[in-house]
C-alpha cells in the first residue's frame, strides 16, 4: 500500500515537472513570448497551502464563507470557530489582521463575495515574523491582483437561488479596475452583495427518557454588503510606497419567529457595520536586491450597532454598539548570510494598540485597552538538501480596563517566543519538515463584549466575558509533502487557558458564553493524496509515460484527517473527517468538478459532541471559457441532497442543539475581462519586478 501511495505522489509530480519544462521550452524557443508561471489549483509549501480561488469556479460560485467551507481540512463553525487541521485559525486580509472572530467574523465572510478574492494561504507553520497572537495557524485571505501598463477592467458576478418554504436570492457584483504607468500605479475594486437566506434552530431538553421543546426559531435573514478597496503604488527609483484604503459597509436584517414553553415572539434585529482599513508602507530597496527593508502604519476602525425589537414591545430588547480602533507600525529587514546557500537573516518590531468601546442603550459598559511592543530575530539556512530555521520573538502586553461595574484583571506581562523548523529536501519537490513554535492568543473583542450582539427570546440568551485570559500554544508539526498535492502529516496543538464556547442550562434558559479551560491538546493527523482517473484506465506504465497539466487532467483527490480534542477531567472520543474532490476535463473543455465532505458523528468538538454527521454536502459545478479566455462562465449546484446540518449534544447538559440551513443552492457565475483598444495591451510587462515583491500586487503586502 505505502508503494502505492509514493507511486502515486511520484508520477502525479512527474506530470507537473514534465509539463513545466516543455512550456517553458516552447517559450525559449519563440523570443517574442513572455514566460509566465501557470497558477496552480493547491500548492503545498514548507510553512502554507495555497489555494487559488480565481481559477476556481467551484470555490469562487458564492459567499467567502461557502468557499472556505469547501477547503479540505478547514472546519468553519458558528460553535467552535475556524480551524484549520487541528489548529485554531487567526484571519488576516491581504495580510493584516480582521481583529474580529466568532459570529461577527462568520457575518463578514459571508457578506463577501468569493469572486473578489484572488487566493488563500493557510500558514500553518508561522515563523518569528508574524505576530505571536497569531494562535495555531494564519488565514490569510489575498483580494488583490496585479496591474497593467493599461487600464484594465473586470467585471463578475454571481447570482444564485435557494427554494425551501420560499425562492431566495443571493447576487453579487463586482468591478476591478487597474492601471499602471512609469511613475504610478492604481486600483480600485468595489462591489455589493445581497443575500437572503434561512436559518431554522431548536434546542431541546433530553431528561428521563423524555424530550421538553425549549426554543423553535425559523430566521428569515437579509444581508446587504458594500465594499471598495483602492490602492495607489508610486516607484521611487528602487524604493516604493504603497497606500491602501478599504471600506466595508453592511446592512443585515433579520425577522425571526420563535415559540417555546409558554411563549411565542415575533422579532426583527438589524445589524449596521462600518469597517475602515488605511495603511501606508515604504518599501526601501538596495542595490544588492536581496537586502530588503519595510516600514509599514495600519489605521483600523470596526464599528457595530445591534437593535433587537419585538412584536408588543414599545422599546428596543437590546440596543448595543461597539467601536473599535486599532493603530500598528512596524519594520522589518532581512539580507541574506555567505555562510549558507540561500540563508538569511531577518528581524523587525511592531506596536500596536487596541481601544474598544462598548455601550448598552447608550451607556458604556466596557473600556478594554491593549498595547503590544515586540522585536523578532529569524535566522533561515541551507546547506545541501537541509534547510533549517530558528528564531525567536519577544512581545510586552500591557491589557487593562474596565466594565461599569469593576476593573477587569490586569495582564501585563512580557514573553518569549520560540520558532524552530528543519526541513530534508529528497528533491525540488518532494520533502521532509517538522516544526515548534509557541504562540499566544489574546481574547477577541467579541468574546470579551458584555452586551449580546445575537438573537435572543426568553429561553436563548448570550454574554461576553471581560475577564478572559490570553491563550498560549505549543505547536508541533511534522509532514511529508509530495509534488505540490501529496502529503501526510501530524501535529499537535497543547494550550493552556483555550477560550471555548459553552452553552449551560439554567431551569429552562440556555446561556451561550465563553471561558477559560486550562488545557487542551489537539492531535491532527491528516493526508492527501491525487489518483489520476487514467492510472484506472490504461494502467500505471502508460500513465507514468504521459505528459499531463495536473490541473487540466481528470482526477480525484483524496482527503482523510483524524482529529482528537483531549480535554482533562472528560472523556473524549476523536472524529473523522473525509473531502473528496474530483474533476474531469469534458469535451469542448468544459471542466466538470464535484466536491463530498463528511465528518463523522459522535465525536468531541471541545465540549460539543456531534450527534450525526456534520459538514456533509456534495457540490458540483461546470464551468467553461470564451472569448479567447476572457469571459467565464460556471454554474453551480451546491449541498445537492440537503444533508448539512448542525445536531450537538452539549457536554454535562441535557440539551440536543440543531441547526439548519438553506444551504442548497442553485447558480451561474461569470467573470468578463472587458476588452481594451490600448496598443500597449498586447504587451505583458512584469509590473513589479522579484525585489518589490511581484506576487502580492498593489493591494496589501
Amino acid at each position: 500500500m505505502k508503494k502505492i501511495i509514493v507511486l502515486q505522489a511520484l508520477f502525479f509530480g512527474a506530470f507537473s515537472q514534465l509539463s513545466a519544462q516543455e512550456t517553458t521550452k516552447k517559450a525559449q524557443e519563440l523570443k517574442e513570448v513572455t514566460i509566465i508561471k501557470t497558477k496552480k489549483a493547491v500548492e503545498q509549501r514548507a510553512d502554507r497551502t495555497i489555494f487559488d480561488f480565481a481559477n476556481q469556479p467551484s470555490l469562487s460560485s458564492g459567499s467567502v464563507l461557502e468557499g472556505l467551507k469547501k477547503l479540505p481540512g478547514l472546519i468553519a463553525s458558528d460553535i467552535a470557530g475556524m480551524m484549520y487541521q487541528g489548529k485554531q485559525l487567526d484571519v488576516y486580509m491581504d495580510g493584516r489582521p480582521l481583529n474580529i472572530s466568532s459570529n461577527e467574523l462568520n457575518s463578514f465572510l459571508e457578506g463577501m463575495p468569493a469572486n473578489a478574492i484572488e487566493r488563500i494561504e493557510v500558514i500553518t507553520q508561522p515563523g518569528a515574523e508574524f505576530p505571536a497572537t497569531s494562535g495555531g495557524a494564519i488565514l490569510n485571505i489575498i483580494t488583490n491582483k496585479n496591474a497593467k501598463n493599461f487600464l484594465s477592467a473586470t467585471y463578475t458576478n454571481s447570482t444564485n437561488v435557494t427554494n425551501y418554504d420560499r425562492l431566495r436570492w443571493r447576487v453579487n457584483n463586482s468591478v476591478l479596475l487597474n492601471a499602471k504607468n512609469k511613475y504610478f500605479g492604481w486600483q480600485l475594486n468595489m462591489g455589493q452583495n445581497y443575500r437572503e437566506s434561512a436559518m431554522w434552530t431548536s434546542l431541546i431538553k433530553e431528561e428521563n427518557s423524555s424530550q421538553t421543546l425549549l426554543s423553535n426559531t425559523d430566521a428569515d435573514r437579509t444581508n446587504r454588503t458594500n465594499f471598495i478597496k483602492s490602492a495607489v503604488t508610486f516607484d521611487l527609483k528602487k524604493d516604493r510606497l504603497l497606500l491602501n484604503y478599504d471600506v466595508n459597509y453592511n446592512n443585515n436584517g433579520s425577522t425571526t419567529l420563535s415559540n417555546g414553553p409558554g411563549y411565542a415572539t415575533n422579532d426583527n434585529s438589524n445589524t449596521k457595520g462600518w469597517r475602515q482599513d488605511a495603511v501606508a508602507t515604504y518599501q526601501k530597496r538596495f542595490e544588492d536586491k536581496t537586502k530588503k527593508l519595510d516600514f509599514k502604519f495600519n489605521f483600523n476602525r470596526n464599528q457595530s450597532d445591534f437593535v433587537m425589537n419585538s412584536l408588543g414591545y414599545v422599546l428596543p430588547v437590546l440596543d448595543n454598539s461597539s467601536d473599535q480602533k486599532y493603530y500598528n507600525f512596524k519594520f522589518d529587514y532581512s539580507q541574506p548570510i555567505a555562510f549558507s546557500d540561500e540563508g538569511k537573516i531577518s528581524f523587525g518590531s511592531l506596536h500596536e494598540e487596541l481601544d474598544f468601546q462598548t455601550q448598552n442603550r447608550g451607556v458604556t459598559n466596557l473600556d478594554y485597552q491593549r498595547k503590544t511592543t515586540a522585536g523578532y530575530f529569524e535566522l533561515q539556512t541551507k546547506f545541501k538538501s537541509m534547510s533549517f530555521i530558528l528564531g525567536g520573538r519577544a512581545e510586552d502586553y500591557d491589557i487593562s480596563g474596565k466594565t461599569n461595574t469593576t476593573d477587569l484583571t490586569p495582564f501585563k506581562q512580557f514573553r518569549f517566543f520560540p520558532n524552530a523548523s528543519a526541513q530534508y529536501n529528497f528533491n525540488k519537490s518532494v520533502f521532509f519538515n517538522v516544526n515548534y513554535n509557541k504562540k499566544i492568543t489574546l481574547p477577541s473583542t467579541s468574546a470579551l463584549n458584555p452586551n449580546n450582539t445575537n438573537y435572543q427570546n426568553p429561553n436563548i440568551g448570550y454574554a461576553g466575558n471581560p475577564n478572559l485570559q490570553p491563550t498560549i500554544y505549543d505547536n508541533y508539526e511534522v509532514k511529508l509533502s509530495a509534488y505540490d498535492y501529496a502529503f501526510i502529516g501530524y501535529s499537535l496543538s497543547s494550550a493552556k487557558n483555550q477560550v471555548i464556547q459553552r452553552v449551560n442550562l439554567n431551569s429552562n434558559v440556555v446561556v451561550n458564553s465563553n471561558e477559560n479551560v486550562p488545557e487542551v491538546k489537539i492531535h491532527n493527523f491528516n493526508i492527501g493524496m491525487p489518483i489520476p482517473y487514467m492510472l484506472f484506465t490504461k494502467g500505471l506504465a502508460e500513465t507514468m509515460k504521459m505528459n499531463v497539466n495536473p490541473d487540466e487532467m481528470n482526477f480525484i483527490f483524496v482527503y482523510a484527517a483524524y482529529q482528537l480534542h483531549q480535554i482533562p477531567s472528560i472523556e473524549t472520543k476523536g472524529f473523522w473527517v473525509y473531502n473528496l474532490m474530483s474533476q474531469m476535463v469534458l469535451p469542448s473543455k468544459i471542466k466538470f468538478v464535484a466536491n463530498f465532505s463528511y465528518i463523522t458523528a459522535k465525536g468531541n468538538y471541545y465540549y460539543f459532541i456531534a450527534n450525526k454527521p456534520f459538514n456533509n454536502t456534495v457540490d458540483l459545478s461546470l464551468s467553461k471559457k470564451f472569448l479567447k479566455d476572457q469571459l467565464s462562465v460556471s454554474i453551480n449546484a451546491d449541498d445537492i441532497f440537503n444533508s448539512n446540518r448542525f445536531v450537538f449534544n452539549s457536554y454535562n447538559t441535557p440539551l440536543l442543539l440543531s441547526n439548519k440551513m438553506d444551504s442548497r443552492r442553485f447558480g451561474f457565475s461569470i467573470n468578463y475581462k472587458i476588452p481594451t483598444k490600448n496598443r500597449l495591451a498586447k504587451e505583458t510587462p512584469i509590473l513589479l519586478n522579484k525585489d518589490k515583491k511581484e506576487e502580492t500586487g498593489i493591494i496589501g503586502n
